[in-house]
């Protein structure tokens, strides 16, 4: 898969383009990029995607913006696994908030994309005080020589797939709505690297997964299973939070215990797969509380797990 982080001047060749955020890359996104794929396999063109970072709401109202489901890394990987051939990462800011609509049409999506179909949400807006919609792409595609395909919601048991909906499972530990939801249990990516050292003198050795973002969909202690290190997947038990007794201030840490284990895995890309939430992240009056609780968190992840 091709990855652009600019717009050429003039298309190369043309597309059929998908628009929008795709946090979580979920089974209704999904859905979309299995339209897009056909319809340019249809049109015998490439199928594209335009994806914005950072988040424009993180650009806007950074304090509002609701936790990120998925890195820029992670979101590009489960687009190339979808099929997708080429991507458009957007750089979201001032100069192209402030785009008007018109320009958009004309000198991006015409000029530098060359698309011969779009395909958006049904309440995408865009351009300059969001000015464009559906109605405006569909007027400027009769004079540019594009058509536009509105995308319907994914409906799952009477509700609308969306992004919100899995930062609404995760949040209140619901990983199996959340997997429904996915396709896939969720998970986060990211490299091993060195902590505190605390589990360690706890007898607990952790591996630190370095995460992108300070706002995580989901906290607490959790049975996972870790793959990148080997064929098989590690299974352990993970705590995702601030660590209150420990930490005055911190901030969120993702750290994993795996069962059985003692390799070194510094520096090595792993993903955590979260299939279980054990507990919430508790403050306790002491580390021999603290280890106390582990125990009982490794034991219930080791039954969860078999």
């Amino acid at each position: 898969m091709e990855v652009l982080r600019h717009f050429p001047k003039v298309a190369l060749a043309p597309c059929v383009l998908a628009i929008g955020n795709f946090d979580g890359v979920h089974i209704g996104h999904q859905a979309v990029f299995q339209r897009l794929i056909s319809q340019a396999q249809t049109l015998n063109i490439n199928s594209c995607v335009m994806t914005f970072e950072p988040h424009p709401r993180e650009f806007f109202t950074p304090e509002q913006a609701p936790p990120r489901l998925t890195s820029l890394r992670e979101k590009l990987e489960l687009m190339e696994a979808a099929g997708v051939q080429k991507v458009h990462v957007c750089h979201f800011d001032a100069a192209f908030a402030t785009m008007s609509a018109q320009t958009f049409m004309r000198d991006v999506l015409h000029q530098s994309l060359a698309i011969k179909c779009v395909m958006v949400g049904e309440d995408f807006r865009f351009g300059a005080k969001r000015s464009g919609d559906v109605a405006s792409l569909r007027d400027s595609g009769a004079q540019l020589g594009f058509s536009v395909e509105p995308i319907s919601p994914v409906m799952l048991a009477g509700e609308r797939v969306s992004s919100t909906a899995v930062r609404d499972a995760l949040a209140s530990g619901k990983l199996s709505t959340a997997k429904a939801l996915l396709g896939r249990d969720y998970s986060i990516s990211g490299h091993v690297v060195h902590g505190d050292k605390l589990g360690r003198t706890l007898g607990y050795p952790t591996a630190n997964v370095q995460m992108h973002h300070d706002q995580p969909p989901l906290t607490g202690i959790y049975a996972v299973r870790l793959s990148g290190v080997g064929a098989k997947e590690l299974p352990g038990v993970a705590s995702l939070g601030v660590r209150p007794t420990v930490k005055t201030d911190g901030k969120p840490t993702l750290e994993v215990h795996l069962f059985d284990f003692d390799g070194d895995i510094y520096n090595q890309h792993v993903r955590v797969h979260f299939l279980h939430k054990i507990r919430d992240e508790l403050k306790f009056a002491d580390v021999e509380e603290l280890k106390s609780q582990m125990r009982l968190d490794e034991q219930a992840a080791r039954e969860y797990l078999g």
